[in-house]
């Protein structure tokens, strides 16, 4: 199939990359065939959306242990309790956006970082694409930072992309999503959350995790902020090699975070939870 016709397809031609896919998709199906998953798949849910909130925050500077996040209840005070507090949002809002994520993906990461950003009066800037001279404020991230037209491009071109379907397994589509909104930081500050509950969004309205029970924002945080950063630069470099390790690292991810699904599953049935 040529690159035109559907480019997320292609890059799931490349070398590697079915492995990664043919081993998340074992992992996935090991964790649904759960014994636990029968009969209490809403409490394992709950618990992966507590532990994606935890690691996504973690990548963002606010690396709280579980307890911690569990506990909380005020998360106005510093700058850490506000990302806790904006993972924990947005791991409840993605479930409520897979229909619309399917006619407007646009429409939906504006909505993820008006949530990201709370408040009953946020400013201007919150829940659209930056503008030409406004600052970004994603610490973790320190690559060249397109400008205003090459963001409302690059979003034009991914949603329209999106929209005209694709045969690229669902672990391709994700990992292109979370990558590009990473490399282009569209928003103001908490672009990394944005990106990585597109992904979550991705991966369930697929039916590849249709339970959100695998989160792979647990894996990101176990392979480290640097491994991370590292990943990221292989998918901006463009090169077939480097979208090729981006989307193993995505892959590897998932299958961290089933596993840690594994031991909540395995938690319940000894009633240890």
């Amino acid at each position: 199939m040529s690159t035109t016709a559907d480019p997320l397809a292609t890059l799931a031609e490349l070398p590697g990359v079915a492995d990664s896919v043919d081993s998340v998709r074992k992992s996935i199906d090991r964790v649904y065939g759960h014994r636990i998953m029968r009969r209490r798949s809403n409490e394992v849910t709950a618990e992966a959306a507590l532990r994606s909130a935890r690691g996504s925050a973690a990548l963002s500077g606010a690396d709280w242990a579980l307890e911690e996040v569990r506990r909380r209840t005020d998360f106005s005070g510093d700058g850490e309790a506000r990302t806790v507090g904006a993972a924990l949002r947005l791991s409840a809002e993605a479930g409520q956006l897979l229909s619309v994520w399917r006619q407007s993906p646009l429409r939906v990461l504006a909505r993820l970082h008006l949530v990201a950003a709370g408040g009953d009066a946020p400013d201007e800037s919150v829940g659209r694409p930056r503008l030409a001279g406004e600052t970004v404020d994603e610490p973790l991230i320190e690559l060249d930072l397109p400008d205003a037209d090459e963001v409302a491009g690059r979003l034009d071109g991914l949603a329209r992309l999106l929209l005209s379907g694709t045969k690229a397994p669902a672990l391709v589509t994700a990992a292109v999503v979370h990558g590009e909104l990473l490399a282009l930081r569209p928003f103001g500050s908490g672009n990394g959350l944005v990106a990585r509950t597109a992904e979550r969004i991705v991966l369930v309205g697929s039916g590849l995790d249709p339970k959100s029970i695998c989160p792979s924002e647990v894996g990101y945080a176990e392979l480290g902020r640097a491994a991370y950063v590292a990943a990221l630069e292989n998918y901006v470099s463009g090169t077939p090699e480097g979208m090729a390790a981006w989307i193993a690292h995505c892959g590897r991810a998932v299958e961290l975070g089933a596993r840690e699904s594994t031991a909540v599953c395995e938690a319940l049935q000894r009633g240890a939870a």
